[in-house]
């Protein structure tokens, strides 16, 4: 489908940059040279290198199914196929990299962007097209009504629109996930489409939103983990709130309605409609689920938990109310760690986006304190290699910890002091690219390299996007700081 990345790149920047070389920095990986113009060009260089080579490796027959694991010693590739969650790491570093794309473009180096911005916009495009195969569609008795939906099952199908998504099947942060991605591909290519799946998906998960009441009237609040599910997780809310805050960018300005149902205060059972401005809904929900997060997940060291818990039972509940059925109220009493450095950084985010647009103070301190704590939490400097800064690698904690590197990112403007914390992922990139690149993909430990052991060395392909989705960030971080 595609061609390893190496060669073509090192001849279009000789051209591109022929007239300047002499000026150039010269930055050593794998045993070739690659010259660039400074570290954001080089960064994005290698953004697309390692997005094209796991792109290469993973993805298999005309529907892209992904392989979970490839081997670049014995150059082999597992039978297993990643989740819809694993699939969206393709995406997310395809958007990274048309970003890098269009702010060389608008720092006037408009070279990179002619060559590539439609290479990977018709990546992006194909990507979306076959992510259908995970898609199905069921019926779901919600908080306020009875619909069907057709969003997006945990598991790949055989064929496309035929996945398994009833309850347990689908999850609520999977749709979050790709509706950020969405959001930001309509925003990078204007494409419509982008934007009304991303709508469609974001009232879905805002159906699960908890709006019984309690005696006081105030709504229980928080989303579940999915429809089959009791708990309440941080990645099931606080994902979806950068999101949201965008998706008020866009209809701020417009007059546009939304249907928005709701349960009445007045006797706390019964289902009402109402049609509110589209640009105020979306704020309000994106400061509801903040607000919600922070009382019931924040920890007195800073950083965030991983779920409410302790309202199990046999699943959801239902009840009828004037002849028709509706989930119960889902009170979750306990908060259950660990802390995952990924559900303090969306919060992270979520802090700088609606900073951004309220101007109210308290998201921005919010941003602050928990980019120093969460940053004294998750980094030991170090403890693997003298100057370098380790996060934990253990289970899927590669990507759990871009998601914080994007909270940095986006909170740098705000506060200059995440410099250092975004500076340990550059290193720490800089430094497997430089001692440990192999083939074109990068180890699972960035600062211990590969094992001797050539069968032990397989990786994981959302890790593989993951690297190259930072190592694309980082170049706009470079360009814009």
């Amino acid at each position: 489908m595609m061609v390893k990345f190496n060669t073509l790149i090192v001849c279009c920047l000789l051209l591109i940059f022929e007239s300047s070389c002499k000026d150039d920095d010269v930055v050593k990986g794998n045993g070739e040279e690659e010259i660039v113009t400074g570290a954001s060009e080089r960064n994005l260089v290698r953004a697309m290198e390692l997005f094209d080579n796991a792109a290469s490796a993973h993805f298999t027959g005309s529907g892209m199914a992904m392989a979970r694991y490839y081997n670049p010693y014995t150059e082999t590739k597992s039978d297993d196929i990643g989740s819809v969650w694993m699939y969206t790491s393709a995406i997310e570093a395809a958007n990274s990299i048309l970003k890098g794309l269009l702010e060389q473009k608008n720092n006037g180096n408009t070279e990179l962007y002619t060559l590539y911005f439609d290479h990977y916009s018709s990546m992006l495009s194909d990507l979306y097209e076959n992510l259908d195969y995970y898609e199905g569609t069921f019926k779901l008795t919600s908080y306020t009504q009875t619909k069907q939906w057709s969003v997006y099952g945990v598991n790949r199908s055989n064929s496309i629109g035929s996945a398994g998504v009833d309850g347990i099947l689908n999850v609520y942060d999977d749709q979050m996930w790709l509706i950020r991605e969405l959001v930001d591909s309509y925003e990078l290519t204007g494409e419509i489409e982008y934007l009304e799946k991303a709508e469609y998906l974001t009232d879905y998960v805002l159906d699960g939103w908890d709006c019984t009441l309690d005696n006081n009237g105030n709504e229980y609040g928080g989303i579940t983990w999915g429809p089959g599910y009791t708990s309440k997780h941080a990645c099931s809310n606080s994902p979806l709130i950068s999101a949201l805050v965008l998706l008020h960018e866009i209809y701020e300005n417009k007059s546009e309605e939304i249907a928005a149902l709701y349960i009445d205060p007045s006797d706390k059972v019964t289902r009402r409609l109402k049609y509110v401005n589209k640009g105020e809904y979306y704020l309000d929900f994106a400061k509801k689920i903040y607000f919600w997060q922070k009382d019931a997940l924040l920890r007195s060291d800073g950083v965030y938990d991983d779920f409410m818990g302790g309202f199990y039972g046999n699943g959801p509940q239902f009840e009828v109310i004037n002849g028709f059925t509706y989930r119960k109220a889902n009170p979750c009493p306990d908060r259950i760690g660990p802390a995952y450095s990924y559900n303090s950084g969306t919060m992270i985010s979520g802090a700088a986006y609606l900073y951004k647009v309220t101007g109210d103070n308290i998201y921005l301190e919010d941003g602050k304190k928990l980019s120093d704590s969460s940053f004294e939490y998750f980094a030991k400097l170090g403890t693997t290699v003298p100057g370098y800064f380790t996060y934990s690698i253990t289970g899927f904690n590669n990507w759990f910890n871009c998601v914080l590197m994007r909270g940095y990112l986006d909170m740098f403007s705000y506060h200059q002091d995440a410099s250092l914390f975004i500076n340990s992922f550059q290193d720490n990139l800089d430094y497997g690219y430089e001692n440990f690149l192999y083939n074109g993909f990068l180890p699972t430990n960035l600062l211990v390299g590969w094992s001797q052991v050539s069968s032990n060395n397989r990786t994981e392909a959302m890790f593989n996007f993951t690297f190259a989705s930072e190592y694309a960030l980082l170049s706009c971080y470079e360009l814009n700081k």
